[in-house]
């Protein structure tokens, strides 16, 4: 923030902290990738954090946003608990809304709150916020997408019969 006025006019996007020099590569590629996202979206401030951007990042291709996606939400969730992220998957698909929820999960709709405040407690996003639910939304997605044990759940379903 006390370097802002050094930089020209535009985006400002700074990568995430690094352990090592060595690795700053990676962060100037999340910064570089964010800065080429940054018009996308129309809550962008300055400076902004290029894993604020990271849905944006992820949907225009960015391979380290759908890793970090996947390493920073959808594993956690699914290492943690399926219930977890049934209910927070029922939740984005549902509108947020809680009573939609628990009637697609057949729970009460307190049940639906305490599951996304363990979330919110596992992972650090609140799904109840709208930019962090797209966040959520896109991890999912990503996640599930790249799940060996969804895509082979989908493979063992026998095909329709050509009758």
């Amino acid at each position: 923030s006390k370097l802002e006025p050094d930089f020209g006019e535009g985006h400002l996007v700074v990568g995430p902290e690094v352990p090592s020099l060595v690795d700053a590569v990676i962060s100037a590629r999340a910064a570089l990738a964010g800065f080429a996202v940054a018009n996308s979206w129309r809550g962008v401030t300055r400076p902004i954090a290029a894993d604020d951007l990271l849905p944006e990042r992820a949907l225009a291709g960015d391979p380290l946003a759908r890793a970090t996606l996947i390493e920073r939400i959808y594993v956690p969730l699914s290492d943690q608990s399926v219930e977890l992220l049934q209910t927070l998957q029922s939740y984005l698909e549902n509108g947020r809304s809680l009573e939609a929820t628990a009637r697609d999960l057949f729970v009460h709709p307190n049940t639906v709150r305490y599951r996304l405040k363990r979330v919110t407690e596992l992972i650090g996003w609140d799904a109840t916020g709208p930019r962090e639910a797209l966040i959520l939304q896109c991890a999912l997605i990503i996640g599930s997408i790249k799940d060996p044990v969804v895509k082979s759940r989908k493979r063992e379903r026998p095909l329709p019969s050509s009758s």
